[in-house]
């Protein structure tokens, strides 16, 4: 790119000499000036160079490529030819009041300066593109495009259809894919030859057209989009475009969701469309944000009946309205009721008589459950020992219970209570004949009720100071649409007595996730909005945990499932206790329920975090 750029300024150079030469030649009848103006010739030659030089540098004649000349183009030409024309005048009238200079050399020098740079520009655009359409890439905003597979080329068809925008080119790592050409619109390069191209080809929208790209894949794309200081926009990621088309009007701003959400979880659809057909399907909690996501795709996949068990009237209202919009053809029922209210419970699965559960119904803050023993435990372990109940006593064929890596050496009240979900599940599973208990656990869920995303998103917003506990902490995020096909994959994949992992990679640095929704927000961090380190609050751990040393994971038929096994369970001794724990609820007796979840769940610790200062603003971490 720089020789390139180097031949350019030299060509510039030469044409302008030339320019001023012909603009002489002209004037005096196509013959050599007389003597008495040949020395004022020759003293003005290189200040017209050098001031139509610096003329031409201050309109970027030398950063654009000729392959791509446009009227925007011949229109700086112009220009540059009639300001630095003005510039010779006044340079030389101050150093030789214009003695010998004919006044006429002024109006035919621009002239021949603007044939001579923008012919052979739009020479060079002839040969490459067989064309002189100069209005093609001139009738919207000048559009680079990552990527060229068929996202990007379904992408592409429509923008020329549809004449928004003016592609220019397209970029993509796979080298076989250069100098082609898609829909007329050439490959110019690798990803990494995205800040200068943007620069050079005057850039106004950058359009990120890889829907199959890692979360890895995405953070280098991001990174150097935000090196160009140009807008950019992306497509959906895979999940995101199963129910619609990668067109110009699924581009959308780029998300956290992008950066660190995962690969997406390759969701064997036919397989779960026959275990989940005919089948009348349960969620408990279906007005949350895994619940209501899994009745969404529950729906979209085409089960018998849905039946949604919600506590929360509002969010109840809201699922059932959209599933009554976006699936009018699905029987479903709304079933405002507590997980704790058997009598709530004993109607739903009676009138329903559902043969899978989905058990999404939970306590999820750590901090708020972690001052609420009393509600965690009711809600958290007896709901769910309830739910298990009425699933055994109405012959339901499976539940599923959606759990947490906070169970996994629960640190707080709310990961403790998850375990000793896990466990009663476990216990039902062993004892009941007809019904079958899979546990699916995973970690963190981006932009649901009890993630971090909105809190920092609405931090953010009012200008901060982003709040961080400790520079260290790092969590397992996954998507909240991914989330859901996990669930839906284990009920093809689980047994009974299943604990089913996900293989979630890499967790990821807290700082990290706050830098990079700052920056997504148009921001610095650390420079426009701090970032403060408050440091762990009660029952939270520096690094959360998949699975247990003892669970000894195997690998499943799905590549990103594994298996863990349960530990070894006293059951009879769980049902004792866990009566105890119904008694202390009723008691209101936090005390004997803090010591009761001890001696049932034993690896139940606090987990002791580096000392660190309380409300200490600390610079971004450089974490990748």
């Amino acid at each position: 790119m720089a020789n390139i750029r180097t031949l350019v300024v030299l060509h510039d150079l030469g044409m302008i000499a030339l320019a001023w030469a012909l603009a002489w030649w002209v004037r005096f009848n196509f013959q050599a000036p007389p003597p008495a103006n040949w020395d004022s010739f020759l003293l003005a030659w290189p200040v017209v160079v050098m001031a139509q030089g610096g003329v031409a540098w201050y309109f970027r004649l030398y950063r654009g490529l000729w392959r791509f000349a446009s009227l925007r183009d011949l229109g700086n030409i112009v220009f540059s030819a009639a300001l630095g024309a003005l510039c010779i005048l006044l340079v030389l009238f101050t150093l030789t009041r214009l003695d010998g200079v004919p006044r006429t050399i002024f109006v035919l020098y621009p002239i021949f300066l603007i044939v001579l740079l923008g012919g052979p520009r739009l020479f060079y655009r002839l040969l490459k593109d067989r064309t002189l359409n100069l209005r093609r890439l001139d009738e919207g905003e000048r559009v680079l495009i990552i990527g060229a597979g068929t996202a990007a080329e379904t992408l592409l068809r429509d923008i020329l259809r549809q004449g928004s925008y003016s592609p220019v080119g397209l970029l993509d790592d796979n080298t076989s894919l250069m100098r082609q050409r898609i829909h007329g619109v050439p490959v110019l390069g690798s990803i990494d030859d995205l800040p200068a191209l943007a620069m050079n080809l005057q850039i106004k929208l950058i359009l990120i057209a890889i829907p199959s790209a890692t979360n890895a894949q995405m953070q280098r794309v991001v990174e150097l989009c935000e090196r160009t200081s140009v807008p950019f926009r992306t497509l959906p990621r895979l999940q995101g475009l199963m129910t619609g088309p990668a067109d110009l009007g699924a581009v959308r701003e780029v998300a956290i969701d992008d950066l660190l959400g995962r690969s997406a979880v390759a969701l064997a659809l036919e397989g779960v469309r026959r275990a989940l057909a005919g089948q009348i399907v349960l969620v408990t909690g279906g007005g949350g944000s895994i619940g209501a996501e899994l009745c969404r795709q529950l729906a979209g996949i085409g089960v018998a009946r849905l039946v949604i068990f919600e506590r929360n009237e509002h969010n109840l209202y809201l699922i059932d309205r959209e599933l009554g919009e976006r699936f009018p053809e699905i029987a479903r029922a709304s079933v405002l009721g507590d997980v704790c209210d058997d009598a709530a419970l004993h109607y739903a699965f009676q009138t329903y008589c559902p043969t899978l559960v989905f058990h999404a119904a939970a306590y999820k803050h750590v901090p708020m459950v972690e001052a609420q023993i009393r509600e965690g435990v009711r809600n958290n372990v007896l709901g769910t020992a309830a739910v298990a109940a009425a699933a055994v006593r109405y012959g339901t064929a499976s539940m599923v219970l959606i759990s947490t890596d906070k169970a996994v050496r629960p640190s707080s009240v709310m990961g403790a209570t998850k375990r000793l979900a896990e466990m009663i599940c476990e216990w039902q599973n062993q004892r009941s004949a007809s019904t079958q208990f899979v546990t699916v656990r995973f970690g963190n869920v981006l932009g649901s009720a009890g993630s971090v995303v909105p809190l920092f998103r609405d931090q953010i917003a009012r200008g901060g100071p982003v709040t961080v506990t400790h520079p260290e902490v790092t969590r397992y995020f996954m998507t909240i649409p991914e989330a859901a096909q996990l669930i839906l994959q284990a009920t093809t994949q689980g047994q009974g007595g299943d604990i089913l992992v996900l293989d979630m990679g890499t967790p990821v640095n807290i700082t990290y996730l706050a830098e990079q929704m700052i920056r997504l927000s148009g921001k610095v961090p650390g420079a426009d909005i701090p970032i403060v380190y408050t440091g762990l609050r009660p029952g939270e751990k520096l690094h959360e945990e998949l699975f247990h040393v003892a669970e000894n994971l195997r690998p499943t038929q799905h590549p990103k499932l594994l298996l863990a096994a349960q530990r070894a369970l006293d059951g009879p001794r769980l049902d004792v206790l866990c009566q105890q724990l119904h008694r202390a609820c009723d008691d209101y007796d936090e005390a004997r329920l803090h010591a009761l979840l001890r001696e049932l769940v034993p690896d139940f610790v606090q987990d002791q975090p580096p000392p660190m200062a309380v409300d200490e603003t600390v610079l971004p971490l450089n974490w990748s």
